[in-house]
């Protein structure tokens, strides 16, 4: 019989995907008017060029965070030119973690995952929180 902690952290990915799912499916439910995150800037630095949107305002960091959340849901991938040539960068910078352990791999690797998800969950809250404050909803 498994432990309720075993039975978690098994389960652990599937959350952290859940909850940005959720969070992101609230974000929409929330914002029924997306326009006016337009030309709003926004207070943090987020990294738009991996997923090759404009990011300028937050009207374009909601379509990044559905965007990505499709992708995580879906689980296709594409893979074109640019991004096959992105990865062949990083795999050259992470050719001396591939002679390592495939356990220790796995776990940085997981580490990561979970670091991005948890990530783009509170971006996607605090995306949300903004557009309350501006449509002047308090929570």
């Amino acid at each position: 019989m498994q432990s309720a902690e075993a039975k978690f952290n098994r389960n652990s990915l599937l959350l952290a995907l859940r909850l940005y799912s959720s969070a992101v499916r609230d974000m929409e439910q929330t914002i029924l008017l997306p326009s006016l995150l337009r030309d709003v800037p926004s207070e943090e630095v987020w990294d738009c060029e991996a997923a090759e949107e404009a990011c300028g305002d937050l009207y374009g960091y909601y379509l990044m965070l559905k965007a990505i959340r499709n992708t995580a849901e879906s689980g296709l991938v594409s893979m074109d030119d640019r991004k096959a040539k992105n990865n062949a960068a990083l795999i050259k910078t992470l050719e001396p973690l591939l002679d390592t352990d495939p356990e220790a791999l796995f776990r940085f690797h997981l580490k990561g995952l979970f670091s991005v998800m948890s990530d783009l969950t509170k971006k996607t809250q605090s995306l949300t929180e903004k557009y309350m404050d501006i449509i002047g909803v308090t929570n």
